[in-house]
């Protein structure tokens, strides 16, 4: 394999409409080791692997990843599902469909409670950087969440509740002297509740927080219609009565200067008045060559009631090698997974974890150019800080069409916070934010499912989500799947949605149009049984087999230390043995990356 690293590429390819670059790959053949999700102690867990320095984001992402391929490092791989002893289903969702279970929600208002100073961070057992169990984590600390809920539902009357209820009594008062309220009405005094933090995202718009909430207008509509009624009867009196929108938009008229004298953004919505606190988010610095991303959220208000005692900030960064991480992947490893300091070195996680054969694409300049998020495609590293101390790392890569989750490693002393699942809605969030600017940015990839896992239980539980069909390549929903997969652990997935198409998703159903599998046109119950030559890779003990294959094989690129040549237009490689064994992996190696990605990447034989 060439030693040249990867370059970034501002031409677009004009061959493909795609982004620049070139993907080049090694084919590495059959690999076979022990499971360690299973402990097996024979070398049960087989897979495919390529080794690349040179990979576009397009080809990984719709060649690759969405036909069950994973990188670690350079090195891609994809398992061999009949014949692993642990199948893995590539699994994503779509972020605008996704929706926080209670256990999500709770994770979220427990680091928000954090940043509150409310609670304190505490080191865990546990032992699993996102593979985490619910159950496990809501045992320890749902009581104390529960109580939180229920105290912030009490609503203590503060201060500046108080306050702002007057406001809304002089903006009453104001409506009724105007005319624009009958002056024989009896209203209430206004009421201001805290909204708990689980809804405040929910109720909100833009960057706004929503922190107080009035329901005032519908008391006045109440009365307004009651003082008709006795007046006129019921007859038109439906027709005269305000209604709660217009009440609480006279009322924003009336206190215009409210939101500024206090500090907050006044807004009404569906009747209620809503107080919001502004957010500022400082976004894109650029140093050296490293695109960095960093947003940080500030709560303000004139009298400093949400300013919040600890402050979280999240850095997207280029994947590039950080000293600082290093030491906290050391510590996350040593106390997290247990393993042994001579196993931990730099080259080990540069390999790991920095490395990556992604080509840069650089965001987009003019609208000429494809629509490229603010951040670019490639390899990232997420960096979340509380008080500019370095907590977690998320390593991420960014594509034309998903956020594709690699791995998290995070301080233990925060284990507590159960930051593997907060990053993940954060992601989730991210995608959701970005596709304004990238419009075929809208899933979230969460790597592998493995059904017989429970460490990767997890991830079914962020929905609605979808599994990948080994055979056709097609997304069938996490539903659909299931009940196969709890027969049995191999599963042609897809099998089932042709049986039963109703059960389909929305999503499920759009990209199963837009597969581009080889197995596309195969009927009902047919499997790949007959796919036997994996366990022969490199020896093809059919004679008649050279002459079928080549014709197949024809226009896979190959490259002979530098010159491409389809192989077609190679000279005819007279050793028999020799040929017999190049064209049985060619053949194995378009199988498992597919013809097309096959007769475009370039494959380079050493």
């Amino acid at each position: 394999m060439s030693s040249k690293k990867a370059k970034t590429k501002d031409e677009a390819s004009s061959s493909r409409g795609g982004f620049g670059g070139e993907s080049i790959v090694a084919d590495c053949g059959l690999n076979r080791s022990t499971c360690g999700y299973c402990k097996s102690s024979t070398r049960s867990s087989i897979s495919h692997g390529l080794w690349t320095e040179s990979l576009t984001v397009n080809d990984y992402q719709v060649a690759l990843l969405d036909r069950g391929w994973r990188r670690s490092g350079c090195f891609l791989y994809k398992p061999e599902m009949e014949k692993t002893c642990c199948p893995s289903y590539t699994i994503r969702l779509k972020a605008s469909g996704f929706v926080p279970s209670k256990e999500q929600q709770r994770v979220r208002r427990r680091l928000e409670r954090f940043l509150d100073g409310e609670l304190d961070a505490k080191p865990s057992e546990q032992t699993e950087e996102q593979d985490v169990s619910f159950s496990r984590e809501v045992s320890v600390s749902v009581r104390k969440s529960l109580g939180s809920a229920k105290r912030e539902q009490n609503n203590e009357v503060e201060p500046i509740m108080k306050d702002l209820s007057e406001q809304i009594d002089i903006a009453v008062q104001k409506c009724i002297q105007s005319g624009e309220f009958p002056c024989n009405i009896q209203i209430p005094k206004a009421s201001v509740k805290k909204v708990i933090s689980a809804k405040r995202k929910k109720l909100a718009e833009g960057s706004e927080e929503l922190l107080y909430t009035s329901n005032i207008a519908f008391p006045i509509v109440a009365a307004i219609k009651h003082t008709h009624t006795s007046e006129k009867g019921k007859k038109n009196v439906e027709e005269s009565v305000l209604s709660a929108e217009v009440v609480s938009e006279k009322l924003l008229s009336a206190m215009d200067k409210v939101g500024k004298f206090m500090g907050f953004s006044v807004k009404v919505c569906k009747g209620h008045i809503n107080f919001l606190s502004a957010t500022r988010v400082v976004t894109s610095s650029e140093r050296n060559d490293e695109e960095s991303f960093s947003t940080t959220t500030r709560k303000s208000s004139s009298n400093n009631l949400h300013a919040r005692k600890r402050k979280l900030e999240m850095h997207l960064k280029r994947s590039s090698f950080d000293p600082e991480e290093y030491e906290l992947y050391k510590r996350y490893q040593l106390k997290v997974h247990n393993d042994k300091p001579e196993s931990i070195s730099e080259t080990s996680y540069k390999r790991f974890l920095v490395d990556t054969p992604l080509i840069e694409v650089p965001p987009s300049r003019n609208d000429d150019q494809e629509k490229v998020p603010p951040c670019g495609f490639g390899s990232y590293h997420q960096q979340y800080r509380v008080d500019d101390r370095l907590i977690a790392v998320g390593v991420i890569d960014i594509l034309p069409k998903c956020l594709s989750s690699k791995y998290l490693f995070w301080d233990p002393d925060f284990a507590s916070l159960s930051i593997g699942n907060y990053s993940a809605l954060q992601e989730i969030d991210w995608v959701k934010q970005n596709q304004a600017h990238c419009s075929t940015l809208e899933y979230y990839y969460l790597g592998y499912y493995i059904h017989s896992c429970n460490k990767m239980k997890y991830k079914a539980a962020y929905r609605p989500s979808e599994l990948l069909c080994p055979l056709r390549y097609q997304w069938v929903p996490f539903e659909v799947a299931k009940p196969l997969l709890d027969k049995k652990p191999y599963s042609v997935l897809s099998n089932y949605t042709k049986v039963s198409p109703s059960s389909s998703s929305p999503q499920a159903s759009e990209t199963l149009g837009e597969s581009t599998s080889e197995h596309e046109d195969m009927e009902q119950g047919v499997t790949n049984d007959d796919d036997d030559d994996d366990d022969v890779m490199y020896n093809s003990d059919e004679d008649s087999d050279s002459s079928r294959n080549r014709s197949d094989i024809t226009n896979i690129l190959i490259s002979f230390d530098g010159p491409r040549l389809r192989y077609k237009d190679i000279p005819r490689i007279k050793n028999r043995m020799v040929l017999k064994e190049l064209e049985s992996r060619l053949v194995n190696y378009q199988k498992v990356v597919g013809a097309e990605l096959s007769e475009r990447m370039v494959y380079e034989l050493r």
